[in-house]
């Protein structure tokens, strides 16, 4: 009889290979030693499509797919390359791409609606559960929305009620979803020059939902085939959500929630305890994790927990819902996105929460292995296997739904197991920056503007400002490209704004302290740094926040000095380990709104060579911003750096200024002039 051949082991991901973070190599090991397959031994085995990660492959009607693979030697002279329907590459690839901004856009924009829904049931009391926590930051966007704030009563001008703004907020920003005319009230906050261009291009949007749909349609079989007039409703539907859906979901849980300013917490998987009832919360939208924050901190529920044998319970994060709950409660953070597997396979974890977005479906297979109770709570986000429980949220029962989810993870902790590891790994983390506190610090508490930061950029001690944001992806080393990336980048005294994963990265590594200017920053950030103590990289929230860097970027530009629109300033785009639809809207808004931005990893649209030459170099004649492209991360940093400095010697402030010891009689003719 022939002998039987063995059995091949399956193929594993290298640990050290797969990640750059010590304590993700720790459970990776951990992981395939218990043989329970990740995403990371998943990358190894399950190869991508290179055609359709190139942008050629269309699958838009039922002859399909069409797939144009670009030959290797390029194309000389015309491209005929055709679908059955004859799309070229141009056309197939910017289909393509649309799509991706239509489906990020409405991920952000969903997530922004369904906050405005909560704030209407707030507006109207038909809640206990939520109010408006910060009253000067309603205040603040009321008359961005053509919502008055003071009221004419017998010819004497009065504050207004603050229940009956509200309520005309809630209206206001819950219409612009859908109102049938008008444009979007929001693209006003942007520079003047900038809002003119966007009318001039006819890319203002009319409302958010309607740019979504019109992408779908136009992106339908036999309808438009220019790739010029595709990328400019993606424009329209990208602007409607940095400037509408994001911004107004960052607005609305400012004002519900609570405005963001500096604390401090920790980041890893180290921050969960042996001792303690885990209960980690995981996703983007925050209107339940707030609630499940305080619930959880409540007494009642703290002696719960030691009367199931634990000393408490600990709370982490991962994901946009971890960054939203650590700048507002300094709740630690667990992990990123590729870390949501290992945070179970500690051992550790008696219960993952998650709402939605980013969430992988096989938390569901190994929470099997593992005694872990893995909780949906979004009726837009179920799982199918029988293993997951869905306690779908309602703002009306929010107290009851947050509090059966915290009893049910403490009653679930006497059954885990012995085999309990956690990495001992972890790092302080200083979050919650935003418009507001980066004002107060680098501005002066008593100047009230950003003159100080433009003063410092001007002068040269800030080179300029790098907006590093985004995802994880599995197909690069984790973190190790977002660590990189952001470490060349403050090394040449460029200051980092960080949200979303990368911010988690950040905070993983370390970088996310005022200790770090010393250790890793040029000298003029440093000095920056520690006259105002604050870190280089500024943790400035979720991937919705993004929003707050565009509003940060409007104020640099009404501070004065550094041009009239948002394309002059020496600032720079990245997101270095992208993988989500999500970071092609945000890129596309960062760049329809004329900022120079550089994705690693791989780019979509490599396959249509005319298409993506448009987008790299013909964009920034039409918007002062550009797409461009290097999955090396120390050269992806300089291609910002030389933007940066571009910028500078366009502002005329590219030479080192001499710093002059002034007297009073130099003052005083300084103020006579």
């Amino acid at each position: 009889m022939a002998e039987e051949k063995k059995a091949k082991a399956p193929k594993v991901a290298d640990p050290v290979a797969a990640s750059y973070d010590v304590a993700t190599q720790e459970m990776i090991k951990r992981a395939q030693d218990l043989g329970v397959e990740t995403c990371f031994d998943r990358a190894v085995t399950l190869k991508p499509c290179n055609i359709g990660a190139t942008g050629i492959c269309c699958k838009n009607c039922g002859m399909g797919p069409c797939r144009l693979p670009l030959p290797k030697g390029g194309i000389e002279g015309e491209d005929t390359r055709k679908g059955i329907c004859g799309a070229s590459p141009n056309t197939i690839a910017a289909r393509n791409f649309i799509r991706m901004i239509a489906g990020g856009a409405s991920a952000h924009s969903d997530h922004g609606r369904c906050v405005a829904e909560v704030f209407l049931s707030a507006a109207r009391k038909e809640t206990d559960t939520y109010q408006i926590k910060d009253i000067q930051k309603l205040l603040q966007i009321a008359p961005y929305l053509d919502v008055a704030i003071t009221v004419e009563e017998d010819g004497e001008v009065k504050d207004r009620d603050i229940d009956e703004i509200a309520l005309e907020v809630a209206e206001v920003a819950i219409n612009e979803w859908g109102k049938a005319e008008g444009e979007l009230k929001y693209c006003k906050r942007a520079p003047e020059a900038r809002y003119e261009l966007w009318k001039k291009m006819g890319v203002l949007p009319r409302n958010i939902d309607r740019e979504v749909v019109e992408i779908m349609h136009r992106t339908h079989i036999g309808v438009d085939q220019d790739y010029k007039n595709l990328m400019k409703q993606g424009t329209r539907c990208a602007i409607a959500d940095g400037w509408g859906g994001s911004m107004l979901a960052t607005d609305l849980q400012d004002v519900l929630f609570g405005t963001p300013y500096p604390l401090q917490s920790e980041a890893n998987l180290g921050v969960m305890k042996k001792d303690h009832v885990n209960l980690v919360i995981h996703g983007h939208e925050p209107v339940l994790s707030e609630i499940i924050v305080a619930v959880a901190q409540g007494q009642e529920m703290i002696d719960y927990a030691k009367k199931a044998g634990a000393k408490g319970i600990q709370l982490s994060g991962i994901c946009c819902t971890a960054n939203e709950i650590l700048q507002r409660h300094g709740v630690p953070l667990c992990g990123t996105f590729l870390q949501q597997e290992l945070a179970i396979i500690t051992g550790a974890c008696d219960a993952m929460v998650v709402d939605i977005q980013c969430i992988m479906q096989n938390l569901a297979n190994v929470a099997k292995c593992f005694h872990t109770k893995l909780i949906t709570t979004h009726p837009i986000a179920k799982m199918e296997q029988d293993n997951v429980i869905h306690i779908e949220f309602d703002e009306h029962h929010a107290v009851e739904d947050a509090t059966k989810i915290v009893k049910m993870a403490i009653d679930n902790f006497a059954n885990r197991g012995e085999d309990v590891v956690i990495p001992q790994h972890k790092n302080p983390v200083i979050a919650g920056f935003g418009v507001e506190s980066i004002e107060y610090h680098l501005g002066g508490s008593f100047r009230g503007s950003y003159y100080t930061l433009n003063d410092n950029i001007i002068n040269g001690r800030i080179r300029g400002i790098g907006a590093v944001v985004g995802c994880n992806n599995v197909r690069t080393r984790h973190n190790y490209d977002h660590i990189t990336v952001v470490k060349e980048l403050i090394k040449n005294d460029v200051i980092v704004l960080t949200t979303g994963c990368n911010a988690i990265a950040c905070g993983m590594e370390g970088l996310l302290t005022p200790e770090t200017a010393q250790v890793f920053c040029g000298p003029g950030l440093a000095e920056v740094c520690e006259t105002v103590g604050i870190p280089p990289v500024l943790h400035v929230g979720s991937c919705v926040d993004n929003s707050r860097i565009l509003l940060a970027a409007a104020e640099v530009v009404k501070a004065g000095g550094l041009g009239k629109d948002l394309c002059d300033v020496p600032a720079a785009g990245s997101a270095p380990e992208w993988m989500s639809e999500k970071a092609i809207s945000i890129g596309h808004y960062v760049v329809a709104s004329g900022i120079y931005t550089v994705f690693g990893t791989t780019f979509p649209t490599s396959g249509a060579p005319v298409f993506q030459k448009y987008l790299f170099e013909d964009f920034e004649k039409m918007y002062g911003g550009m797409w461009d492209f290097e999955p090396d991360p120390i050269k992806h940093a300089h291609k910002m750096i030389a933007h940066i400095d571009k910028k500078r010697a366009a502002l005329g402030i590219d030479k080192a200024r001499e710093r002059v010891l002034m007297d009073m009689a130099d003052r005083q003719k300084l103020d006579v002039a």
